[in-house]
């Protein structure tokens, strides 16, 4: 399973990053990145939380 986000709709706010600061980043410029993109055990729990916690629906999770 992937980390997919439709920088379309991203606003940058940094609630992912709060909850999965492994996974997401703001850089210097604000504009998010991801960390990892591969979702595992370790890290599933929390790149979902923060993906249902995004404001605009942008995060998801997809197979591959």
């Amino acid at each position: 399973m992937k980390v997919k986000v439709d920088f379309d709709l991203c606003e940058s706010n940094g609630l992912c990053e709060a909850m999965a600061p492994d996974a997401f980043e703001l850089d210097d410029d604000d504009y998010l990145v991801v960390k990892v993109e591969d979702v595992t055990d370790e890290n599933r729990d929390r790149v979902q939380r923060a993906a249902a916690a995004c404001p605009k629906s942008a995060i998801s999770i997809v197979e591959g």
